[in-house]
């Protein structure tokens, strides 16, 4: 189930320690997940330096299948596997400025973190064993979520 999971994945949710699940746009590398984080990309704290994360992915009809622990692997802008998987996710990367080449030319000049994160079979918790919890939270503060007025309305409005 796990294998099936990660090749479906596009999104999935990633949280670091105790700290709240962020949903990660990602790309599958055979039994992993590729995901970048960084300064002009998705917003991820302190996952770049964490070495075990808890990883969530949903199946076909939407909900969450499975939970599983993960090792979480920073590749080096000058190794192999960065060459290799890189310009592949750079080529899934939607609404990118620019071309593949110079998006990955800019991942590495601006210290963008490739992540490999390899999720760990023995800590995987999926079908009944996840309960009846939606995991559901409120929406978190934030500086963007502002009130809004009632619209302004010049004469009265009848109800018919």
């Amino acid at each position: 189930m796990l294998d099936e999971a990660i090749k479906k994945a596009a999104v999935a949710w990633i949280s670091v320690d105790d700290g709240p699940a962020y949903a990660l746009w990602c790309m599958p590398v055979d039994t992993s997940l590729a995901v970048i984080t960084g300064p002009g990309e998705q917003f991820a704290p302190g996952l770049a330096e964490a070495r075990q994360a808890t990883v969530r992915l949903r199946g076909d009809h939407g909900g969450l299948i499975v939970t599983t622990g993960a090792v979480v692997t920073r590749l080096d802008p000058n190794g192999a596997e960065w060459a290799e998987l890189a310009p592949q996710l750079a080529g899934k990367r939607l609404n990118a400025p620019g071309s593949a080449d110079e998006l990955v030319a800019r991942w590495a000049a601006s210290d963008c973190a490739l992540l490999r994160i390899t999720p760990a079979e023995e800590t995987l918790v999926a079908g009944a064993a996840l309960g009846d919890d939606t995991g559901a939270a409120p929406p978190r503060e934030t500086p963007a979520r502002v009130e809004t007025r009632k619209p302004f309305r010049l004469h009265k409005v009848t109800r018919r």
